[in-house]
């Protein structure tokens, strides 16, 4: 008996971990045809698109399945798995099917637990500029930064193809689409020049158009706000590869700009060439990635988070040192204080928490919204209100987060609006 050579062949399918389980889908068929039926799809907001993207839980994972010609599917599998080796904020690759009589793939990523697309953010905040909008574009500068110094060129920088989450009391951008990505050992300054200028339109657009969903904006702010973006870039390139001719033996100058590009999350290698013009010396920084403070709360603590969280739980950690060496008259080694900081402050802040907070949310994240409003309550009275009391008010506004739909007035909240959690996969 001959094959149906009309029946559809199986695809090439590569599946990563977790991802396994997801080989009973109907790959052989184009994404547009799989039925609902037997299969849990979400309904997700998403930007403006070129290709059909699909939500689908499995295993209690959200996944993300983009049909996009095969050529271009392999390419962002590969970016996006050399994204993920290079330890850069990005969507997981999960997997991809590819399916040559048809030209086509579709590529598989595991949604970014914990994050907002910039509309479901900025829609709740007063159009035009806000210090929560400016975080936001802080971070695409940032993520744009650590992109370029790996050698990866974008090419489609935007809000839509961005996605955010939470980072202490701060904010973390993550790439979401690299269908227009390449990557070089190092790239030009023009290809790094040309790349911001896209980020700049694509911004300028976006902000543009959600003033207008809004009811209104000026397009000259939106364009005025996407420029600061590459100002911050340009600022923070520069930072990182300035190297100045220093007068010898100005240790403190040294010590200051490392202290700088510790503060901006980045670990530092430096190298000191005595053989600078005038008699001075040229310092060198080697900087690795963005994950300074992460580092060494792991070593601390052994707790893993965001950089921006870590920066936060270190502060805290310290202070909380700091007490415990005045009140024994002392100074506390630094292993007796994390043990004591983990023991009695940090741990029993989490439990106190964690039932209002749920199973669906960051909880570190959740601790740093405490120390948030601690802060918040202690600049109103003008005195240190305590953990105990920033607990207290913390519950008694609901652990609130932006996934949750009740209004609470932004004078209560700490981080009013720029709070920024996950998608809770049983409402989604």
């Amino acid at each position: 008996m001959e094959p149906d050579s009309s029946a559809a062949r199986f695809p090439r399918l590569r599946l990563r971990g977790p991802a396994t389980s997801l080989v009973e889908l109907p790959w052989e068929q184009p994404l547009a045809d799989w039925s609902a039926d037997g299969l849990a799809f979400r309904e997700l907001p998403v930007g403006p698109s070129r290709h059909l993207v699909r939500f689908l839980v499995a295993d209690g994972v959200l996944y993300a399945l983009k049909e996009l010609p095969l050529e271009a599917g392999r390419s962002e599998y590969e970016v996006l798995l050399r994204l993920e080796t290079a330890g850069l904020p990005a969507v997981r690759a999960a997997g991809i099917a590819e399916s040559p009589e048809r030209n086509s793939s579709t590529l598989v990523t595991a949604y970014l637990a914990h994050s907002l697309q910039y509309r479901r953010l900025l829609m709740r905040l007063p159009g035009g500029p806000t210090r929560h909008r400016e975080r936001l574009l802080d971070a695409m500068a940032f993520l744009l930064v650590d992109l370029h110094r790996n050698g990866v060129y974008w090419g489609d920088c935007s809000l839509a193809n961005t996605l955010f989450r939470r980072d202490g009391d701060k904010i973390q951008a993550y790439l979401v689409d690299a269908e227009t990505s390449e990557i070089h050992p190092a790239l030009s300054d023009g290809q790094r020049a040309y790349d911001v200028e896209i980020l700049v339109e694509n911004v300028a657009f976006g902000l543009a158009d959600l003033a207008a969903m809004q009811g209104g904006g000026d397009p000259d702010e939106a364009i005025d706000a996407a420029e600061r973006v590459r100002d911050r870039y340009n600022a923070v390139w520069i930072e990182l590869h300035d190297e100045p001719i220093l007068p010898p033996g100005d240790r403190q100058a040294i010590r200051a700009r490392v202290r700088r590009l510790n503060d901006l999350g980045y670990s530092v290698d430096i190298s000191i060439d005595p053989g600078a013009p005038a008699g001075g010396v040229r310092l060198k920084m080697s900087v690795t990635t963005r994950r300074f403070h992460v580092r060494e709360l792991e070593r601390r603590t052994k707790i893993r988070a965001l950089e921006g969280q870590a920066r936060l739980l270190l502060n805290d950690l310290n202070e909380y040192a700091a007490w415990l060496g005045w009140h024994a008259g002392h100074p506390i080694s630094e292993e007796e204080a994390a043990e004591r900081w983990l023991r009695d402050v940090y741990r029993p802040t989490l439990a106190s928490i964690a039932s209002a907070v749920g199973p669906g949310r960051d909880l570190v994240q959740a601790y740093c919204d405490v120390l948030e409003q601690k802060w918040y309550l202690s600049e109103q009275e003008g005195r240190d209100v305590g953990l105990l009391r920033a607990i207290e008010a913390y519950l008694e506004l609901g652990a609130p987060a932006p996934e949750q739909t009740a209004d609470v007035p932004e004078a209560n909240v700490a981080l009013d609006l720029e709070r920024i959690g996950d998608e809770d996969l049983d409402s989604a």
